[in-house]
This record gives C-alpha cells, structure tokens and sequence, in this order.
C-alpha cells in the first residue's frame, strides 16, 4: 500500500532523528551537530554525523547519509514499508488500515493462524531438547560444540521418537486436522491416519527476515534416511524465497553476506563471530534467493563444500548472483570440507583470513573450466580459451570486460596467448552468435579499444553540491541566491531536481530537506541526495566566506551557460539570445564579483 505524502511527512516529524539514532549510536554534541561511530563502517573516529536542523545524518567517511527512513531502513536493512511501520508504531501515529476484501481477509486469517501453528511447534520442539528424552540430541549438539547461548538463539530443538507427540499437542490446542495438514508438520496414511512429519530429529526452526518461524528443518539421530528433512512448501513457507539466518545476517554490520550450505555451516560461523552467514534450504540457489539477498547486501561470498558437488554448486550460483546485480567472491576452505572442520581446526582468524582471500568469481568459473581440458595439449588449450571466451562474452561493460581478458592473459602467460589474440576470439563469437547472446546483448565489439569514459567529481559538481548545502544550513542566503540562480542553472539532473524542489520549499516558506528526502525511493539516490547537503569545505573568517560564495555562484553559473552553449536549437532564435543575455550578465557579475555579499547564519 502507498501511504500518503502527509502521513508519511507526519511519521518522519514525529520522530526527532537524534532520538531515534540515539538508541543504535553513541551520539555526542558537537557545536549544532552530534557525532558517534558510524554503524556502517569499521571506524575509530567518529565521522557520522546527525544535524538535527536538518533532520539528518551523514558519515564523511562511508557517505551514508538520509533521513530517519533511510536510517532505519540501512541500520535494520528493512523495506520503507517496514520502517514506516516501527517508526509509526514508536511515535502513536495510526497507519490507514488496508481495507481488505473478504476472500483476502480470510487468506491474511490462516496464513497468521499457520503462523501461530508454527510458533507452538517450535516452543514444543524447544522444550522436548532440554527434557530427559531430549538428552541424546542435546549431546549430540554439545558434541558440535555448540553453546546454550547459540542453541537458545537458534531455537535449536527435538522431535521426540514417537511420531505422534507432536500432533496431540497441537489437538490439544484445538486446531482442525485441516490446518495442521496444511502446516506441512505431518503426513497422512490410510492406515494411520495423521502423524508427525519430524520425529527422533534435531529441529532447525526456518525463520523469515522478520522472526516469523515459517518451517523447519530436522537432523535424524540414527541411521534413518533422509539424513536431512526439510518442511514442504506450505502458504507460508517458500524454499526459493527464504535463506536460513537471513533473521540474524540482515543486520550484519559487514558489507558482504555469506551464503553455505547447510543449517550446521550457518550455526558454526554465527558462533564464532560470523553473523553475516545464511544458507538456502535444501535446494540450489535460486533467482528469488538472489533478489532477496540485493535488499541486504552488493556482495555475497560463496563457501560450498571443497567437494565436485560444492564446486558445481558455486557455478551454478555466480551467474544467478550476476543476473540479480550482486558481486561475488568464492572462499576456499581446502584442505577442510566446510567451515564447521575448519574452525574447528584452524580457529575464527585463520577463518577471516580465507574470507578475505575469497577469488573473484569469473576467475573462479575460468580456473574450473581450466580442469575440463588437457592442458598439456594445444588442442585442450585452444578448446579452454574458446571456454573462456564465451565466458567473457556474457560481459556487457567493455571495461571490465578488458579488465578480465588482461587478468586471464596473466593468470595462463605460460601458454603465450596474448589480449589481442583473446579479444579476437570474443569478437568472432560474438559475429558468429552464440547461445549466449539470448541471454546478454552486449554492446558492439568494435569499438573494443576505445577507452570507456569515466564520470568523475569535477569542480563544477563540488560547486553545486555546496551551493545546495548551503541552501539548506544557510537558508536566509535564498533571498540573495535566487537574484543570479534558477534551478535549471544546476546542470546535473539530481542537482537541478533538488534545486527545483527547494525553491519550491523556500516559495513556499518551509526549508525541510529531510522531507524533500521522502521523494527518494532509491537507496542510491538517496545517499547521493544527503551528499548534496553535507558538501563541506574549511572557512574560517568572513573574507573566505565571501570569497568561497562568488567563486561557487560563477562556476555554477559558467557551467550552465557551457551547457547552454552545447544545447541549444540553432532555429531557436529567442534560445539564442537566452544564451547570449545569460553571457553578457555573467561578464557582468565577475566585474562586480567583490560586491556579493552574504551572511552564513542559521
């Protein structure tokens, strides 16, 4: 549902950004800004700032920076919705409630009713480990070295080995035969009749990113097959769409996310520090997967077992990540097979250290190509080069797809193929046409060398960027600004969006750049938006002040006249004489350069 601007304004002024970043960061008061630690980067001085003024944070260091919704959101990598949600419930507003029809209120009514089936199963499981008939399990856990602190934070439980236990405790509680068959817990026999689905199982309990237990997962104490079982797919329950520890890793403070294999793998890590680790459940990664991963995090690291069946599992998994705009790492973990072997062995540093050696994936896929062929033979060299061409094909930036033709030149130099030669290769493929093409439509080859141009931060976006600062810290200077500046002379398309909605503000007597923020749904976006308004460069007397001022109005103003200058229809006459008016009153402003005067108060 898309709330309204008014309500959405109302829940942001209602909640005052110091006071709620306050309950995540030490802040401390520092002229008319607070400062503290940034929670979303490694630091030891405090470059986060919140400006209550403005109604927003910044770090000079990582370039964070929004209102109280993006706060929340990147702190507890929510959905707007989501922090709409807790930032409404925390300050008394009352969100319009969604009105439902009757065949969707009854859905919502046993999708929550499978919801609490779910919870009382997990609670049930939870108590049966700690009794007398849970001991087995419980040793079974102690003997992974598994603590109580990290059993009771997993909800770890048992299935006692009597496959009915379950299914009276729930009678009990008076749910009808037909929603608990819908709960995935149990199956049904002709014979007889209906029965625990997990018995004689340690119990993982699936939780969604917002702690709902949605499923679970059951280790078998014994010889029983399958050693492993997972819920069915209910109404709730989604394999495709759920990772196993996203409820704990979203919050993780690091700019990466692990994916593993199994229950155990995430458990290990968590234990030991790692508590950006998830893992899919039961079945290989999948596209959904891979969307809900974006929300949280740019970068996922792969670490499948060392195993054919981990490696083959990794390949599958990289170009699914790429699709979805993620990059990925993989981590070797050899001569151990999964990181509960290898922490136990070699200890959590020797485990960072392997994270931090994680290989870029393309190498990656380039080096297990390698394997397939005989490369001791021209012909398996040549068929591994036509391999790594079709992999570099599924590039559609030139630059990095140069990029990666010169590092594999350099990984394989001892069989004397040169970037020409490769590059060649990609472009006879990619006139020939390959299956690939179905998949990326890369841009043409021909222009291969040219350089790619790179958008850099010229003096002319500084300009802007602190004239909009200003703007917002200063607004009395509007009055003098808007005598030489329009917002169409902020030439970059963000900037000139922004200029035109706090002109807009200013018209309409009310500077409030955290509420223009509201406008903004991209995170990007976002953090680009509270750049513009933290720009900052040292003044210390009113000379500088004056001096930096004229400087920064005439570079905006030069750069929107070069603009217009390059724009400009040639059979637009009055378009032509806008350009030479704008000329001759720019000559006209840098005579009298030292006449303008502003005051920067707040």
């Amino acid at each position: 549902m898309r709330y309204t601007d008014d309500i959405i304004e109302e829940v942001r002024s209602k909640n005052d950004i110091v006071d709620v970043i306050s309950q995540y960061v030490k802040l401390t008061r520092k002229g008319s800004s607070y400062f503290g630690l940034c929670p979303f980067h490694n630091e030891k001085t405090g470059s986060f700032s919140v400006t209550p003024s403005k109604q927003m944070y910044y770090c000079f260091g990582c370039g964070a920076g929004g209102n109280v919704f993006n706060f929340v959101m990147q702190y507890e990598n929510y959905s707007f919705g989501e922090a709409l949600g807790q930032l409404a419930e925390r300050a008394g507003v009352q969100l319009p409630k969604i009105e439902y029809s009757k065949e969707n209120r009854e859905k919502a009514e046993r999708r929550q009713i499978l919801l609490e089936i779910n919870k009382q199963a997990a609670q049930y499981f939870y108590y049966q480990l700690r009794r007398e008939n849970g001991k087995t399990a419980l040793k079974y856990l102690q003997d992974r070295n598994l603590t109580d602190e990290t059993m009771n934070k997993f909800g770890l439980g048992y299935s006692d080995k009597y496959s009915n236990d379950l299914y009276k405790f729930l009678k009990a509680k008076g749910y009808s035969d037909e929603l608990l068959r819908e709960s995935g817990l149990f199956n049904v026999d002709e014979k007889k009749g209906m029965y625990d689905k997990f018995w004689n199982r340690v119990i993982f309990p699936i939780m969604d990113v917002n702690n709902r237990v949605i499923g679970f997962g059951g280790r078998v104490m014994g010889d029983a097959k399958p050693k492993y079982l997972n819920s069915p797919e209910t109404k709730i329950f989604d394999k495709s769409r759920n990772l196993y520890g996203l409820n704990v890793a979203r919050t993780t403070r690091k700019n990466y996310i692990i994916v593993c294999e199994g229950y155990m793998d995430v458990i290990t890590m968590h234990q030991a520090g790692f508590t950006n680790a998830v893992a899919s459940l039961g079945t290989a990664l999948t596209s959904g997967h891979a969307s809900l991963l974006k929300r949280y995090t740019k970068e996922v690291l792969l670490l499948y077992d060392s195993d054919d069946a981990g490696v083959r599992a990794a390949q599958r998994a990289i170009p699914i990540l790429r699709d979805a705009g993620l990059n990925s790492r993989v981590v070797s973990l050899k001569p151990y097979k999964d990181p509960d072997e290898f922490i136990k062995a070699m200890g959590a540093e020797a485990f960072e250290e392997r994270l931090e050696k994680a290989r870029d994936s393309f190498m990656f896929r380039v080096s297990s190509a390698e394997r397939k062929f005989a490369m001791d033979e021209p012909q398996g060299q040549n068929q591994f080069f036509e391999e790594c061409a079709q992999l570099l094909l599924e590039m559609q930036d030139e630059l990095e797809r140069n990029l990666y033709i010169e590092a594999i030149v350099k990984e394989y130099r001892q069989y004397h193929v040169n970037a020409d030669d490769l590059r060649k290769r990609v472009n006879r493929l990619a006139m020939k046409g390959t299956a690939l093409e179905n998949k990326n439509q890369i841009k043409t080859l021909q222009n291969e060398n040219r350089p790619e141009k790179r958008k850099r931060e010229s003096a002319a976006h500084l300009a802007q960027k602190l004239m909009l600062t200003w703007l917002v810290t200063y607004p009395k200077i509007f009055d003098q600004v808007e005598k030489y500046l329009k917002p169409e002379d902020f030439v970059e398309e963000l900037y000139q969006k922004v200029a035109r909605m706090l002109f807009e503000q200013h018209a309409a007597g009310d500077v409030n750049p955290a509420r223009l923020l509201n406008v903004f749904t991209d995170s990007d976006e976002q953090q680009e938006v509270a750049s513009l308004f933290n720009a900052t460069i040292h003044l210390e007397s009113a000379e500088e002040q004056q001096k930096a001022f004229s400087d920064t109005l005439i570079r905006i103003l030069e750069e929107s006249l070069n603009y217009k200058n390059n724009h400009w229809d040639p059979t637009d006459m009055s378009a032509l004489q806008g350009v030479i008016k704008a000329k001759k009153d720019l000559e006209a402003l840098k005579r009298r350069q030292n006449e303008l005067k502003v005051t920067f108060e707040e």
